[in-house]
């Protein structure tokens, strides 16, 4: 069942995920692994990364790999991968399109929940102009036992931000995001706009399938679509 907040009780949160919704780093973060990956022998395709590794912490992506692979990566992957990430955002990383404007137009209460790092987090918002929009509410899958598509970091969220999850909206580009909203009893809004997702219409249609009330292409949308 897709969750709703309560007739006639306002929206009292809204959540955002980061990478894909906030900053376009998805295909920065997803070509810097399946790199740092083809380093250590294991080959696996752009859009197969994207298929498999968007959304999900470094712990899940570990997991995954170390499965189908049948071998442990080494301890400096997750720092590998976020080197080389950091190196490329620092000449690449921009802010999806709109955000900026949404976010100045956005009358709620807000706060990011990512499965990315707290220090991340802080310094792609810082790059692209947007952390005054959250500082300090920033929550990261190391602040939970399980990452996406549990809902642990979307209960934590709502609970350090006084927040009862059915009055919290959700933003998320990822299934694993979407499954994580869905499972925590927030409305999730599906999100399509950022440069990783080729076929938008395709992905949409994954997102509702999986529990999205609502799937937007255009951050700007989002504050009216809120409100209502």
């Amino acid at each position: 069942m897709i969750a709703s907040p309560p007739a006639g009780r306002p929206v009292e949160l809204v959540i955002f995920d980061c990478d894909g919704v906030l900053i376009d780093s998805e295909v920065i973060s997803t070509r810097s692994t399946v790199a740092a990956l083809a380093m250590l022998g294991y080959r696996v395709s752009e859009e197969d990364g994207f298929r498999r590794f968007v959304g999900k912490s470094y712990a899940s992506i570990r997991l995954d790999i170390q499965q189908d692979w049948g071998q442990s990566l080494p301890a400096s992957f997750e720092a590998d991968v976020e080197r080389r990430t950091l190196d490329a955002m620092a000449i690449d990383l921009q802010p999806v399109d709109g955000t900026d404007e949404a976010l100045s137009n956005l009358a709620l209460p807000r706060c990011v929940a990512s499965s990315s790092s707290v220090d991340w987090i802080t310094s792609g918002l810082l790059r692209t102009g947007l952390l005054a929009h959250f500082a300090p509410h920033l929550f990261s899958a190391s602040m939970v036992e399980h990452g996406k598509p549990a809902p642990d970091i979307f209960l934590h969220a709502a609970e350090s931000m006084g927040t009862a999850p059915a009055r919290a909206v959700v933003i998320e580009d990822s299934l694993p995001g979407v499954r994580a909203g869905v499972a925590a009893g927030m409305t999730v809004i599906g999100f399509t706009g950022g440069s990783h997702i080729i076929d938008k219409a395709d992905h949409g249609a994954r997102l509702k399938d999986l529990g999205a009330a609502h799937v937007i292409d255009d951050m700007r949308l989002l504050p009216d679509l809120v409100a209502t």
